[in-house]
């Protein structure tokens, strides 16, 4: 019995150095946890990522990320993040605290870094005019996401800090990153090419707020809104009423819904110019699974389909 004794010590050890590398290969299976400030965001992660990631998103599809209330829950998912993803610009700040609050230490990657900005007007202003390319002088547009060629840069950005936290997966990432933003050349090649096409005077448009600057100046359509980048902002009446004229002043063809906004008030605009909806637009948030802008690309598409088909008609 006794000479039985070291045998079943040195089974036990030799099962226990079996199972190292198990225990090391299952250690590499678990995915990054990734936590994003809203839903685009959310799904570049993701495409980057690939099934290395695991993305949690805190402002889901069809959610106003200007209104969000961070709930406890939301600090505490933070916390046991090992990467945390933001905009930047100003649009969601709030994230920066909540990470804090929740025992976040990590590094808070923001995606917009390094992208060529378009000043804002105070939202204290009448919006009732364009606002790319004015110098007011009140800070940067946030929207950034809506020129896919910075888009490109959002994606580079997410490659490099994904590939820092996760090195051993590095390759992966770039190679990720590298498909995607060929995707995005893609599609920003075909979107200037169809805007070319058409009449300046035919490319304005009205939409519920001031979200559309940078898809205004990268594809030269001129946007309009009544309220201004922050869709909580109140419009004046002076400020509708002066675009109510423009719009029939300028013969603009179209005003646009946007996901994320109560449509009456452009419906009173519609009502009141005699112009006509064009459709829906995706300004701050994916559509559902379901609809036509569950991921950037679809979405980025979908607002080109839909402005064009609008400003094209007769």
């Amino acid at each position: 019995m006794n000479a039985f004794r070291p045998s079943l010590r040195r089974l036990a050890g030799m099962l226990a150095l079996c199972m190292l590398p198990m225990s090391s290969a299952l250690a590499q299976a678990e995915p990054l946890e990734v936590t994003a400030s809203f839903s685009i965001l959310g799904d570049m992660v993701r495409e980057v990522g690939g099934d290395r990631v695991r993305v949690r998103t805190l402002v889901g599809a069809n959610e106003d990320a200007h209104a969000f209330q961070p709930r406890p829950s939301d600090a505490r998912q933070i916390g046991s993040s090992a990467l945390v993803v933001v905009n930047g610009l100003g649009f969601d700040d709030w994230m920066a605290r909540l990470a804090r609050s929740g025992g976040y230490k990590g590094t808070i990657v923001v995606a917009s870094e390094g992208v060529s900005t378009i000043e804002m007007a105070d939202d204290g202003h009448d919006h009732d005019h364009d606002h790319h390319g004015h110098d007011h002088g009140h800070g940067a547009d946030p929207h950034a996401w809506q020129d896919l060629g910075n888009a490109q840069r959002y994606v580079a950005n997410i490659a490099a800090a994904l590939a820092a936290a996760d090195p051993a997966h590095a390759d992966s990432y770039r190679a990720n990153a590298e498909r995607y933003q060929g995707e995005l050349k893609v599609l920003d090649a075909e979107i200037r090419a169809a805007f070319a096409t058409l009449p300046a005077e035919r490319r304005k448009v009205v939409t519920s707020h001031d979200a559309f600057a940078y898809f205004g100046k990268a594809y030269g359509i001129r946007f309009l809104a009544p309220v201004g980048v922050s869709n909580n902002a109140e419009p004046t009446a002076r400020g509708v009423a002066r675009l109510i004229t423009q719009l029939k002043a300028e013969k603009i063809p179209a005003v646009f819904i946007e996901n994320i906004a109560d449509a009456r008030l452009i419906e009173r605009i519609r009502a009141e110019s005699g112009t006509r909806i064009g459709g829906t637009l995706y300004s701050d948030a994916l559509s559902a699974a379901d609809g036509p802008a569950p991921d950037y690309l679809s979405m980025m598409r979908s607002n080109f389909k839909v402005l064009h088909e609008a400003l094209s008609a007769p």
